[in-house]
C-alpha cells in the first residue's frame, strides 16, 4: 500500500480517475455510487454528496477501521466498505455504483445465475442478491459481506451492485462486467428463462479464468499449446 507522499498523492489521483471514468462508462450518474481504498493505517473513501467531475485529490476522506475520519463527512455507505475491508484481506479496494441493469435486477432480488460462464469472474456459480436494508446501515453491511462470501460481487436488493478488487482497475473492470452480464441477463429473459450451465462445468470455467488470470491459455486437457512469445 502506499507509503511515501508521493504514493498517497498517486493513489488519490488514481481513486478521482476511477471515479469519473465510473460515470464515463455509464455504470454510475451524477453523486450516487461510492469508491474506498485500503491504506497502511485504514482506509480512503470518497466524500458524500460531491459530483465526480468536481472531485479533487483532496476531498478523498480517510477512515479509520474504528469509524474516525478526518476531512470531509465521507459516503454514507462507509460502514460496508469498512467492514467488507476488513473481513476480505484478499482484497484492496471496493467500488459501489447504481448501474441500470444490475439495479434492474436488484430491483427483483434476482441472483444472476450461471446462464453465461462469465458469471464466473465473480468466483462462483452465481452473483448473488443481498436482500433488501436502509441505505447506510449497518444491516446493510452484514447484508452485502453475506452476499460477497467466497464472491468478488454482488447485487444489493433494491439497491445496486459491489465490484471487490486487489487494484482500483480491476474493481472497476468487474463492475462493468457485472453490469454488462446484467443487461445480457435481463435481454435474455426476455425469451424466456435462459438454461443454466451446471456446476461441474462451471468448476472448469472458474479454475481456467483462474490459470488465465497468470498470463496462461487454457489448456485443460492439452488441446491447446501454451501460448508463448515468437523468438524471431
Amino acid at each position: 500500500m502506499a507509503e511515501t507522499e508521493t504514493d498517497k498523492l498517486a493513489l488519490r489521483r488514481e481513486m478521482v480517475d476511477i471515479c469519473r471514468r465510473m460515470n464515463l462508462s455509464g455504470i454510475n450518474q451524477g453523486t450516487a455510487g461510492n469508491l474506498s481504498v485500503r491504506t497502511d493505517d485504514g482506509f480512503l473513501i470518497t466524500p458524500s454528496s460531491m459530483p465526480y467531475d468536481t472531485m479533487q485529490p483532496d476531498d478523498l476522506v480517510e477512515m479509520g477501521f474504528d469509524g474516525t475520519y478526518v476531512g470531509h463527512r465521507p459516503s454514507s455507505e462507509w460502514r460496508f466498505h469498512r467492514d467488507i475491508l476488513r473481513a476480505r484481506t484478499d482484497i484492496d479496494v471496493v467500488l459501489h455504483c447504481h448501474s441500470i441493469y444490475a439495479t434492474t435486477l436488484a430491483c427483483h432480488h434476482k441472483t444472476i445465475p450461471s446462464f453465461h460462464y462469465m458469471t464466473g469472474i465473480a468466483g462462483g456459480t452465481t452473483i448473488r442478491c443481498a436482500e433488501y436494508a436502509t441505505f447506510g446501515t449497518q444491516a446493510l453491511s452484514d447484508n452485502a459481506l453475506l452476499a460477497l462470501k467466497d464472491r468478488l460481487a454482488c447485487l444489493l436488493g433494491q439497491h445496486g451492485q459491489i465490484s471487490l478488487g486487489k487494484t482500483l482497475e480491476q474493481a472497476l473492470w468487474l463492475a462493468i462486467e457485472v453490469e454488462t452480464l446484467s443487461r445480457i441477463y435481463v435481454q435474455a429473459l426476455t425469451l424466456g428463462e435462459p438454461p443454466i450451465l451446471p456446476d461441474d462445468e462451471m468448476e472448469r470455467v472458474i479454475a481456467q479464468m483462474r490459470r488465465m488470470s497468470y498470463g496462461q491459455a487454457p489448456d485443460p486437457e492439452g488441446v491447446n499449446d501454451v501460448a508463448r512469445p515468437r523468438v524471431s
